[in-house]
């Protein structure tokens, strides 16, 4: 079962697959530059249930059109560090001048009350996704081994996290990205 609700504040989107039932809010705070996704994970079997939930994200800290135009030559410029005290990976656009200010983003992992686990992460995009592989497969997704860690002048940087909670039955718990 799938279901969108569209408003004028947030997106909402509810899905269920089998016993588990995901609730998906995602809010743009104009001022701040900022998305926040808000995942809600229920499980209505009658067991406990350890469920997963990985984040991922494009990174594009160029004009519009100079990434459009060389999105590999723009790639080139950023750097991706990991924050274990706050669970956020940061990307920095070192400048290509003196004139040039420098930019920035970041992707943040709530902490949670019922997490299983130490929160991995990844910057790397071909270790994310796997060599001729697309993000409707990625080679992450096939295992739940930990992100492998990739920080720094990568490639192709991307944000993913991935963080497990433990659901007893009838239990919800959310997780903010």
């Amino acid at each position: 079962r799938y279901l969108a609700h569209l408003a004028t504040d947030r997106v909402t989107i509810i899905r269920t697959d089998g016993d588990i039932e995901t609730r998906t809010e995602i809010v743009v705070v104009p001022n701040d530059a900022a998305e926040v996704r808000r995942i809600t994970v229920t499980n209505n079997s009658d067991t406990t249930r350890e469920v997963e939930l990985t984040s991922y994200g494009e990174i594009v800290l160029a004009p519009r059109d100079a990434d459009r135009a060389h999105p590999a030559f723009s790639n080139l410029f950023v750097e991706t560090e990991w924050h274990e005290w706050c669970h956020a990976i940061t990307a920095a656009r070192r400048p290509r001048s003196a004139n040039e200010a420098p930019v920035w983003c970041a992707h943040v992992l709530d902490r949670g009350r019922h997490r299983v686990g130490e929160v991995s992460f990844e910057t790397d995009r071909a270790r994310f996704l796997g060599r001729g592989r697309s993000t409707r497969v990625p080679i992450a997704l096939e295992s739940d081994a930990p992100l492998s860690g990739t920080v720094g002048a990568v490639l192709d940087p991307i944000f993913a996290i991935r963080t497990r909670v433990r659901l007893e039955p009838g239990q919800s718990e959310s997780v903010a990205f």
